[in-house]
């Protein structure tokens, strides 16, 4: 081989320095690919002429021990602008894998992967270095670790790192100003972060929660929730899914989770609405996955927080329909006064309100309910138990016009016939009705119920007129 030194050519619209020309030259003797590998000289100007004021920017004590930094300066000042963002990029990876640990890893998987069966195989720290490094980024970003904002920023950054990577053939150089951004975004938003006070008291308060095995006092419980009603929203949301983690996780112990059980309900108001339906998307794929003992203590904690609305849909219509079949037969077995209002209660806990009602249940909600609050005609309570009555009250109340058809078409149901020829079971028909009337705005839906509401307690067969029949008919498909 020919001496180094004479291999160097330097031409005059291409001044960069000897070492790096050197460089090239090299590569391009041992038959290497040379084109676009070192930034030329004009590149790493820019990056000489910015650097040290993006670099005195950032705080004493985050640069004396950030080696990113280091490989940065020396990558940009080769011309290795892809090794300076890998580097980086590294550094990003590890701040948000430290999020992650603080927190809580539990939650952070079934967040990640706990839709697949390989949740399993994620429990230790260890495992964050086997999650690609978009499934990393995307769920910082579910798990509000991240703004969106940070979240673009990153995933624009990641896109580049990966098309401009080492390993990746281009034709496209990040030039000077470019990487200079990425460096100044990943400082910022990520690597120069500190969490701010509210973060941190979160996560003083959830080490606290896991070791206190005593009960919680009245006065602590107070100042817990004075505390939950000042935080944001976003907070509530980190906190409610940190605590949810907790309670299912099969080692908490059981004194930790009566004490969550005194809080969580004023936590689970203070948030949105969209972390609530979240968090039932994770309790059905503890379910899907086999997860019997988390499914249990997941389904336990919506009870706690009265979120049973929040379920998925697919849960919560299994539920619903298991329920209105457990009353209905609850209704028809022995000593069903008592037996009625715990399965009356539960299934109200899953349709609150009108949105909260299913509409292919619709029908056979209304249908049963109306049959528990007719009642069965005896004497004793009028025929309808007693602690029952006011959850049947309260389901007939949420009706309204979508749904009050449903419940006047019930009237002509064999079953509910029979009953009618008992005059408490007309006059609690009657009374029914007038529950449903309260929120109609239908014309012609409360002129419907008013028809039925004047004559149902004294004439069982005014569901079946061609009167009724013949005004109900755009809302009632008779057969």
């Amino acid at each position: 081989m020919s001496n180094m030194a004479d291999l160097i050519t330097i031409k005059s619209n291409e001044i960069i320095d000897p070492q790096a020309q050197m460089l090239v030259t090299f590569l391009e003797q041992m038959g290497l690919p040379s084109e676009n590998i070192i930034a030329d000289q004009g590149q790493r100007a820019i990056i000489g002429n910015n650097l040290g004021d993006l670099i005195a920017s950032i705080p004493a004590e985050h640069r004396k021990d950030a080696r990113y930094l280091s490989k940065f300066v020396i990558g940009a000042g080769v011309g290795l602008f892809d090794y300076s963002l890998n580097a980086v990029w590294n550094e990003v990876v590890l701040k948000l894998r430290n999020k992650a640990v603080m927190y809580g890893l539990d939650i952070f998987y079934d967040a990640a992967v706990g839709g697949s069966k390989a949740r399993e195989f994620y429990s230790t720290e260890e495992h964050l270095s086997s999650l690609k490094d978009s499934v990393l980024l995307d769920t910082c970003r579910k798990l509000e670790l991240i703004s969106d904002t940070t979240y673009k920023k990153l995933k624009h950054i990641l896109d580049m790192r990966n098309d401009n990577g080492i390993s990746h053939p281009t034709t496209y150089s990040i030039n000077a100003f470019e990487l200079l951004g990425y460096l100044q975004n990943c400082v910022q938003d990520v690597l120069n972060e500190n969490p701010t006070a509210a973060a941190l008291q979160l996560q003083s308060f959830v080490a606290n929660l896991k070791t206190l095995t005593g009960p919680l006092d009245p006065t602590a419980k107070a100042s817990i929730e004075a505390k939950i009603a000042e935080l944001p929203t976003h907070l509530c949301g980190n906190l409610i899914r940190t605590v949810f983690g907790l309670y299912v996780a099969p080692d908490t112990d059981p004194a930790v989770r009566k004490n969550i059980t005194l809080f969580a309900p004023k936590l689970w108001t203070a948030c949105d609405d969209d972390t609530k339906f979240k968090l039932g998307i994770v309790l059905e794929g503890y379910n899907v996955n086999l997860y019997k003992d988390k499914h249990a203590l997941g389904a336990q904690f919506f009870e706690v927080v009265g979120g049973q609305v929040f379920r998925s849909p697919s849960e919560r219509a299994i539920i619903i329909d298991g329920l209105i079949t457990n009353l209905l037969n609850t209704h028809n077995a022995w000593d069903n006064f008592h037996h009625e209002p715990p399965v009356a209660s539960e299934l109200h806990s899953y349709v609150p309100d009108q949105t909260a009602v299913i509409e292919h249940q619709a029908n056979r909600l209304f249908k049963v309910v109306m049959i528990c609050r007719i009642g069965n005609g005896v004497a004793y309570n009028s025929g309808v138990s007693p602690g029952a009555k006011e959850f049947y009250d309260k389901i007939l109340g949420v009706a309204g016009d979508k749904y009050a058809p449903h419940a006047m078409a019930s009237l002509a149901h064999y079953e509910i016939k029979a009953q009618l020829g008992t005059e408490r079971c007309r006059v609690h028909a009657r009374d029914a009705l007038q529950i449903v009337r309260t929120i109609v705005i239908n014309q012609r839906i409360a002129e419907c119920l008013d028809y039925l509401i004047a004559r149902i307690a004294t004439d069982a067969s005014c569901v079946d007129s061609m009167e009724f029949r013949k005004l109900s008919a755009d809302y009632i498909k008779w057969g």
